[in-house]
């Protein structure tokens, strides 16, 4: 764990997303000049709630700038994180190439910051461990996080709620440093869609780490669902922290 800053600003800002569009993003800065490293969350499928919020400013404790955009901004103005999400759903979900914009303007806005030392991390969680992949392979970064991404390999279930292609074709293009944090218990991602990613980043060179763990399945870092692993989490940060750590920093 990395040292613990005193204090840290919180705040929603507005910033241009993909195509121009005004969506909402959570900042998290601990105080001080710096220079910090920052950190791009993306937020799991339930949407952009108290726990992704929670998340961020986790980041900022820690010594790093942080930013959550909002995903599903485009729902309506003034909905609920569950209404959001639900009508995102609806529509097919977060397509790629708008995530990618969205992302691409988080970083964007965590690189001009006087505090920023220029390097960035990007994490996800969820539908978002796939998005993670996905802007690491799209965009310049210095380490990524996937947090039991579906559907970086492998088709999605007849009843997953949204629909995607899979990402594995991207990974010549993987920017940065990745280590996934995957549930041994998992159906999607399984262990066999782990160890086809492995064997595929193994083939390219690509530098990256994966962890598994037994007893967890999809959501063990989630702390307000009843999918919460403690002991999964806790080993799993300290697995980000000393990514981060080794990447991110002056």
């Amino acid at each position: 764990m990395p040292h613990v800053a005193d204090a840290l600003t919180a705040q929603t800002i507005r910033i241009a997303g993909h195509g121009g569009d005004g969506i909402d993003a959570y900042l998290a800065q601990p105080l001080g000049e710096g220079p910090f490293g920052g950190v791009v969350v993306i937020h799991h499928m339930p949407g952009w709630d108290r726990w992704s919020k929670e998340v961020t400013r986790t980041f900022a404790a820690a010594g790093y700038l942080a930013i959550c955009p909002n995903l599903h901004s485009r729902a309506g103005k003034g909905a609920s994180p569950e209404d959001a999400a639900a009508a995102t759903r609806a529509a097919g979900g977060v397509p790629d190439d708008q995530l990618v914009g969205d992302v691409d303007a988080a970083a964007r806005h965590l690189r001009s910051l006087p505090s920023s030392n220029g390097k960035l991390g990007v994490i996800g969680y969820c539908s978002g461990g796939r998005q993670s992949f996905l802007a690491a392979c799209r965009l310049p970064f210095d380490a990524a996080v996937d947090c039991y991404g579906a559907g970086v390999t492998g088709s999605p279930p007849s009843q997953a709620p949204v629909s995607f292609v899979p990402l594995i074709g991207l990974a010549p293009n993987l920017s940065c440093p990745l280590v996934g944090l995957f549930g041994a218990e998992d159906r999607f991602p399984s262990p066999e869609h782990v160890a086809e990613l492995d064997g595929e980043l193994t083939r390219l060179g690509k530098t990256h780490e994966f962890h598994s763990y037994e007893g967890a399945g999809h959501g063990f870092f989630a702390v307000d669902r009843p999918s919460y692993r403690v002991e999964a989490a806790l080993e799993g940060w300290a697995r980000i922290w000393e990514w981060y750590g080794r990447y991110l920093s002056s």
